[in-house]
């Protein structure tokens, strides 16, 4: 069978790429061409020749509802060719990872043009823009959810809706870096053994605009102090940046400040603490056991405020929304502060009995989203849903 692809971010371009390993496992014929990254890239070039990669999602990622309108153009550009290529190609389905923006117009036009249409990690309708309910409901033959607590959700909205775990687990799990020691990650690295914390700023323009210059202050900060004296603060590296984007963060820091590239759980894995963008890396930080805070903003007040009057879920992180309760704490635009970060952090580093509480909701919050396996069990549910179709 053809299947087409789409995903927009990095976190797509790494759940796309487990997913495809399931579907080339299960499909012996599979052909598969996709907008994605190099994630994906490299399992396609592992089974299978042609096409492949249409658009790499680091061409134009963006969030934040001021800085999407001023990108619309090129925006609608990129919509009009993937259109233009799913019929040219002509697949069996069309597999939306995620990436709503983008993606739901995708479905609309390849339910017009009478192409099946899987979702794959849904839109976050639950915590704001519900009116996306509808298109899911109408352009969706099959929504593949992620979270234990969307199952209600989408059962009472009407959406057909299948859950096989959490693919977090799996790409955690089945990591090179969960098996590096911290000698033979510090050395490939570069670094001396001392100890770390590990600062995770995002990947897209404006959350490092807003997060870099709070993280710097934060460094210094704990750098001035000489119980802190002898710990680094390595930034992890976002796929689709470069390392100009860190400048701020590490120029006049290069004796404790770094960035790496391409080496996230390495990075969460051996650090004492971690200060964390919201989103996917949050959550992949309690699934590898990370003391973590999480801190959110973005440089344009109007996107928060705006973000504020229909955002309606107690948290932001994924984690603790999973739990129902909070984990860790998430200091959100006004309270983002380099001081309330730095009482954080000094807590996560030296408050034992809080690691250990903390660590504790880690375990809760992996066992409540399942074992192993969930990509090819995605990817298994596809094919039998397509052969049945």
């Amino acid at each position: 069978m053809k299947y087409y692809i789409i995903a927009g971010e990095a976190s797509g371009d790494l759940h796309g790429s487990n997913l495809m390993k399931g579907l080339y496992a299960r499909d012996p014929e599979a052909d598969i061409r996709f907008w994605g990254g190099p994630m994906m890239d490299a399992v396609f070039h592992a089974n299978q020749e042609g096409s492949g990669m249409v658009r790499d999602y680091k061409d134009g990622a963006v969030m934040g509802f001021v800085e999407v309108a001023l990108k619309a153009r090129k925006f609608l550009g990129k919509i009009t060719d993937c259109n233009k290529d799913i019929l040219a190609w002509g697949p069996d389905v069309v597999i939306l990872i995620d990436y709503p923006g983008f993606n739901l117009k995708i479905a609309s036009f390849a339910r017009k043009a009478g192409i099946k249409v899987f979702y794959y990690i849904a839109p976050k309708v639950w915590a704001s823009r519900e009116s996306r309910i509808r298109k899911l409901r109408v352009d969706v033959d099959t929504l593949f959810i992620v979270f234990p607590f969307e199952v209600p959700y989408f059962e009472k909205k009407g959406v057909k809706a299948v859950y096989k775990g959490n693919p977090l687990i799996d790409a955690i799990d089945g990591s090179p870096a969960m098996h590096t020691s911290r000698e033979d990650f510090l050395r490939s690295a570069g670094l001396d053994g001392g100890p770390f914390i590990a600062l995770l700023p995002g990947s897209r323009s404006n959350e490092l605009k807003f997060m870099i210059p709070r993280l710097a202050a934060l460094a210094d900060r704990l750098h001035a102090d000489p119980e802190f004296a002898g710990f680094r603060f390595i930034a992890a590296g976002a796929p689709s940046r470069k390392e100009e984007d860190y400048r701020e963060l590490v120029s006049g820091r290069e004796g404790f400040v770094s960035v790496l590239f391409g080496r996230t759980y390495d990075i969460l894995r051996h650090a004492e603490a971690a200060v964390v963008n919201s989103g996917t890396a949050s959550l992949e930080a309690a699934l590898i056991g990370t003391p973590q805070v999480v801190g959110y903003g973005v440089d344009s007040r109007i996107s928060f405020l705006i973000g504020r009057t229909i955002i309606r879920t107690p948290f932001i992180s994924l984690g603790n929304l999973i739990l129902g309760r909070s984990a860790f704490r998430e200091l959100l635009q006004y309270y983002m502060t380099p001081e309330n970060l730095e009482t954080e952090v000094r807590r996560l580093v030296g408050d034992l009995p809080y690691q250990e509480r903390m660590k504790a909701d880690y375990a809760e919050i992996r066992a409540l989203l399942g074992g192993s396996g969930a990509s090819e069990a995605v990817a298994e549910e596809m094919i039998t849903q397509l052969k049945q179709a």
